[in-house]
């Protein structure tokens, strides 16, 4: 399951309407490359070792040919490619690509097959509320904090995600 918090924002362009409560994506801590390979390689005749190797080996490449202007495949999972801005000039003469150019940036297009893997069968569950800079655990927690909730001890604890009114499940605050 994929955990998102809730937040409130502006639409930046409606600045006059009253904030709205938003889904916004909590992404988990990546794995060391050690840890990926151990999980990726498990249950097959490839070393962890031999991984990590090619993962050397791809980026060596990888940055020679992006600093090329190519674009670079990666096996099935997508291509990568250098993107940037630049400030405009009147005359072609005066443009100064070391002065002028700016953000550059490597960035990553996924292929439909990883793409579609990923979010066909996406879960998502509520990891929190976030209101005035404060962390709640979970959608019961806000609701009790902010006296939401009947005070008649029917509501239990609910900090755990994937359970009951925090699974997710219940859009509206």
């Amino acid at each position: 399951m994929y955990k998102y918090k809730l937040m409130k924002k502006r639409n930046p362009q409606k600045p006059d309407e009253p904030q709205k409560w938003y889904a916004a994506p909590m992404s988990e801590a990546a794995l060391s490359v050690k840890a990926m390979t151990r999980a990726a390689t498990e249950n097959t005749t490839t070393a962890p070792i031999e991984m990590e190797s090619a993962f050397e080996l791809f980026m060596r490449y990888a940055v020679q040919q992006l600093q090329q202007g190519h674009t670079v495949r990666v096996g099935n999972l997508g291509t990568m490619r250098v993107s940037f801005k630049s400030d405009g000039v009147e005359n072609v003469d005066d443009f100064s690509p070391s002065s002028m150019i700016r953000d550059v940036r490597v960035l990553f297009t996924p292929s439909r097959e990883l793409r579609e893997a990923v979010t066909g069968d996406l879960q998502f569950t509520i990891g929190g509320v976030l209101d005035e800079g404060v962390n709640y655990n979970s959608l019961t927690d806000y609701k009790r904090a902010k006296g939401l909730l009947p005070d008649d001890g029917s509501q239990g604890g609910g900090s755990s995600p994937g359970t009951g009114e925090d699974s997710g499940e219940d859009g509206g605050l």
